[in-house]
């Protein structure tokens, strides 16, 4: 298969990364708003720099667009006559699946949008998918192979994409805001500050893997961790009063608020 990739910033590169780190029988094919750029990219992946985004579309089955929102009605415009029935998979945030395919202007296009997150190129990321109705299970199954490469990957209707830009889109950045709190306590106690950054992520790392896999709700694992009397039930409770899930909540809120406002 060739897949080819339009854009080379943080979150293209991340995931195409990773899909050709597991892919490597396939042909990768990039391009990008400044040809050295896609030069240098092409060369960590084994792949084909473009000179232009039509090359890129040309020699691709599956097409990756890894632009900004701002910028994605301009490069599907200019690919137009040539995406007939090419799987088009859009990370453009609050972009909706009726804007891409009229952006597009070709009607047989099979358009694919998907929000990954930065871990992919970890391949622990976490990635959504929705589909327009006219596509074949086929195509949804080789698309969703070729992400799982990065991590984790679900199906979800196009009305919950907002909500997992501000949850899963986002949250590495709470994720690592939480490390940083955690480690500059860390350093308060005097734990030396590359430790404490140690301590930190590998505890949120843990935490993270036991919720995916205790087969406990998240309350109740809570609950395992704070013993009576204990030092992390008065943890919990100065969190608490200091507003902690409501900051992370409104937080969320602001980033939904934000992915909803770029789709209209």
């Amino acid at each position: 298969m060739n897949i080819g990739c339009i854009g080379c910033g943080t979150m293209g590169s991340a995931v195409m990364k990773a899909i050709a780190a597991k892919n490597e029988g396939h042909k990768f094919f990039v391009s990008s708003l400044h040809f050295e750029k896609a030069e240098a990219f092409a060369k960590e992946i084994n792949g084909t720099a473009c000179s232009s985004n039509a090359d890129t579309v040309k020699e691709s089955d599956v097409v990756f667009v890894a632009v900004k929102p701002n910028v994605v009605e301009s490069v599907l415009g200019e690919i137009s006559s040539l995406l007939s029935d090419k799987i088009v998979v859009s990370m453009a945030a609050g972009v909706s699946l009726e804007k891409l395919k009229l952006f597009a202007n070709n009607a047989s296009v099979k358009m694919i949008r998907i929000m990954p997150n930065l871990p992919a190129v970890y391949k622990e990321g976490m990635t959504a998918l929705c589909v327009e109705e006219k596509i074949s299970d086929d195509d949804i199954k080789t698309v969703t192979e070729l992400l799982s490469s990065s991590g984790k990957v679900e199906r979800v209707s196009e009305k919950f994409m907002d909500g997992v830009t501000a949850i899963s889109g986002s949250g590495p950045a709470y994720g690592f805001m939480f490390i940083e709190a955690l480690a500059d306590a860390a350093v308060k106690f005097g734990i030396p500050r590359k430790q404490a950054y140690v301590y930190a992520a590998q505890t949120l790392k843990g935490a993270a893997t036991m919720a995916l896999e205790d087969e406990r709700s998240i309350s109740e694992l809570k609950d395992a961790v704070c013993s009576p009397a204990g030092t992390t039930i008065d943890a919990v409770i100065a969190l608490e009063a200091n507003g902690f899930r409501n900051a992370v909540i409104q937080g969320a809120v602001a980033a939904y608020n934000k992915s909803a406002s770029m789709g209209k």
